[in-house]
């Protein structure tokens, strides 16, 4: 009962009780012990060794912020979240992993809580261990972890504040890509204009929902594809060969001390220095 009071999630709690350890003052019990007012009690849950999937990439991560419970990373562009067949090896997922081998960390699961897409860079939020991943998704489900965007969209004239409310539906042509339709599902997105650029904009962004390829189908809908976003119309133009979208901005709690957690990172290069050459 006491570990239900303390909102455990069950699955953690049957993991310890049956591959790691439960102890009342130091002395090893079951769950069934009862607890007094001014015991120590210590749950000990095994060391979660990596999956054979995941191999450990030399490459590296650039740690934006990291303690005890979690990580965050900047992405860059060109890499993928997790590992695929036809990518075993290259993902962020693997780099991570990487990572814990090299500081021989005990816990060598990958626990992304916040993915990006390959062409999309910025700020990734990892939970270090099981019961950190666990806390943190209920922050998802309860909307409580916020990420903030930035894109450059090619279109000039945007208002300086607006909410994009447009449902996404599938693609009927296509098992990629996503377009706007009233049987998709509700799709929200807020955004702010940063600075209004020659013939494009750069826009600070936030998702109230989480639908696949938002930002970019909402973008297009409205008719300002993100530049270099050649799958939703954007045109492709150097220095920008992928979609202008960064995750600027990650807002969490500590998943144990509930202390309020802020991580930004600057726009990568390619960004900008678009925005050099085309400010007005």
């Amino acid at each position: 009962m006491f570990l239900r009071h303390l909102d455990i999630p069950r699955a953690f709690t049957s993991w310890v009780k049956f591959s790691g350890s439960i102890l009342l003052n130091h002395q090893a019990v079951t769950v069934r012990q009862t607890i007094q007012a001014g015991d120590l009690l210590t749950l000990i849950a095994p060391d979660e060794l990596g999956h054979e999937t995941v191999v450990p990439a030399p490459d590296g991560v650039e740690v934006v912020y990291e303690d005890r419970d979690v990580l965050v990373v900047n992405k860059p562009v060109g890499v993928v979240s997790i590992p695929s067949v036809k990518n075993p090896s290259g993902s962020m997922a693997n780099r991570i992993r990487g990572y814990y081998v090299q500081h021989n960390y005990a816990d060598q699961v990958i626990h992304i809580v916040t993915r990006l897409d390959r062409d999309t860079s910025g700020l990734m939020l990892i939970a270090k261990h099981r019961l950190a991943h666990a806390l943190l998704d209920r922050q998802i489900q309860a909307r409580q972890i916020n990420k903030i965007y930035f894109a450059i969209s090619s279109r000039a004239d945007w208002l300086p504040q607006g909410l994009i409310s447009a449902p996404i539906a599938r693609d009927e042509n296509s098992i990629i890509t996503r377009r706007v339709h009233h049987t998709g599902k509700v799709a929200e997105t807020e955004y702010w204009l940063e600075e209004a650029l020659k013939d494009s904009s750069l826009l600070k962004l936030q998702l109230h929902t989480g639908r696949t390829h938002q930002i970019r189908v909402h973008m297009k809908h409205l008719g300002g594809p993100l530049l270099g976003d050649d799958l939703y119309g954007g045109h492709l133009q150097a220095p920008l060969t992928r979609q202008a979208l960064h995750c600027g901005e990650l807002s969490f709690r500590q998943p144990f001390t509930q202390e309020p957690i802020i991580v930004k990172q600057d726009l990568p290069s390619d960004m900008q220095e678009w925005i050099l050459l085309h400010r007005q």
